[in-house]
């Protein structure tokens, strides 16, 4: 049988530069490559992810080249290809063929027609000047780090040390990483089985694997089937800091289940980390009817069970029964600045604006939270962010209110690393804890 042929690179350059426009306006890469024909969705990601990776140097290139800017969606077909040509280390494509795809995929867009000897003369100066094109632009900070202004400032400010590397972490591929299902299967077996298969991969953590090279979740042995679950190694964490704090002061009665709320549960990475550990019982609220389904379907794939309601989380009243929790996750909304290598449109989405607003109803959802929760009783609260505001400022403000709450040892804020050494974890070490996002934990107990 003859395998089909890929589609060709105009037609991809095409979708992507369909997709950075509609970013530009505002939509997220979620919802606009669900809408990709499913036979390039792989390549285009691909496409639209390095360039958004590399969007403000791009930007910056083609004010250069061109003396007035050109309209839509040249402009974004620029952009796509100077990001794609601008990879000096190992080019995706040749010049010659990036350029005559490039003005194919012009020539053959009734809206571009007119442009594609325009983009063809950008892209050949961009190739014959590319050096000293490169040394200019790059003197602004947009250009050379490719994040907006005030995101470059507000973590150069937070983190003096460790602000480059914070960038440069964030401008690189994620790796795969998965969870296995302990309640299932043990990480050695499941290892076994990957090596068997050929997979190459190392350890993350106490129950992660992160693979060498990314592949289709549905090929990877035992995903189907429910022994692992993508979820990225600093996210695993959730679990296990709220679990041991529970097991660690489990009452006279071992065999009583505790019950624990997952207040900001979607997609359920968290809600079914959770319930594989024996002993829980876990009601898991989503303000979304469709990411509740994902929660549900979570569950059943990985062999779990749990209590989803479609509810606001700060209105109690609609969905709490009165019945306390022993312990209460709050996976709480935010910038999402700690995750932008697996997500890099939202560098691009966010503005410095959100910041404030989003801390407002993390104040909100930490309060109602901490009303559900029984006298003695854990509150993990985290956020997959690295801008303070969201973490540890959120977490002195609560403590002035509530001088109920006690905080425990914690590991605060987790910069992104990327060192790819494959180390495990222990309990009390995060030093050697190498490849994971950005996150910011804080266990508080109730006196």
């Amino acid at each position: 049988m003859t395998k089909p042929q890929s589609p060709p690179l105009w037609q991809q350059l095409q979708a992507t530069q369909a997709c950075l426009q509609l970013v530009s306006q505002g939509a997220s890469t979620g919802q606009l490559l669900s809408d990709v024909p499913q036979e390039i969705r792989g390549a285009v990601q691909a496409l639209l992810f390095h360039t958004l990776r590399r969007l403000g140097t791009a930007r910056a290139l083609l004010k250069k080249l061109a003396n007035k800017a050109p309209k839509e969606p040249a402009s974004s077909l620029l952009c796509v290809s100077l990001a794609l040509a601008n990879t000096t280390d190992s080019p995706m494509y040749t010049e010659f063929t990036l350029v005559s795809q490039a003005v194919e995929a012009a020539k053959r867009d009734v809206m571009m027609q007119a442009q594609a000897p325009f983009i063809n003369a950008c892209l050949r100066r961009f190739f014959r000047e590319r050096d000293a094109l490169l040394k200019e632009v790059c003197a602004d900070l947009e250009a050379k780090w490719n994040y907006p202004k005030w995101w470059i400032s507000k973590v150069r400010e937070q983190y003096p040390k460790d602000w480059e590397r914070i960038l440069e972490v964030g401008n690189l591929a994620p790796p795969l990483t998965l969870r296995v299902n302990l309640s299932r299967i043990s990480r050695h077996d499941l290892a076994k089985t990957w090596a068997d298969r050929g997979l190459k991969f190392t350890a993350q953590g106490e129950q992660g694997l992160v693979l060498e090279q990314p592949i289709a979740v549905r090929e990877i042995p035992g995903f189907e089937e429910g022994l692992c679950t993508v979820q990225d190694a600093g996210a695993q964490l959730a679990g296990q800091i709220l679990v041991k704090a529970l097991q660690q002061n489990r009452p006279t009665n071992p065999s009583r289940q505790f019950k624990v709320l997952d207040a900001c549960a979607a997609p359920g990475g968290k809600t079914t980390h959770l319930l594989e550990y024996a002993g829980l019982v876990v009601t898991s609220l989503d303000i979304d009817e469709a990411r509740c389904r994902k929660v549900r379907e979570s569950c059943e794939r990985l062999g779990v069970q749990a209590e989803v309601i479609c509810a606001d989380a700060c209105q109690i009243e609609d969905w709490w029964s009165g019945e306390l929790f022993d312990a209460v996750l709050l996976d709480a909304p935010c910038t999402a600045s700690g995750i932008v290598r697996r997500h890099p449109d939202i560098r691009w989405l966010r503005r410095e604006s959100d910041i404030a607003q989003l801390g407002l109803l993390q104040k909100r959802l930490f309060d109602k939270s901490w009303e559900v929760l029984v006298k003695g009783g854990y509150l993990l609260y985290c956020t997959c962010s690295i801008f303070k505001q969201e973490g540890e400022q959120q977490i002195q403000a609560f403590l002035t209110r509530n001088t109920d709450a006690v905080i425990c040892a914690q590991p605060g804020h987790l910069l992104p690393t990327a060192t790819r050494k494959g180390t495990l974890v222990t309990d009390n070490d995060l030093d050697d804890f190498d490849d994971h996002d950005g996150f910011f934990y804080a266990l508080l107990q109730k006196k």
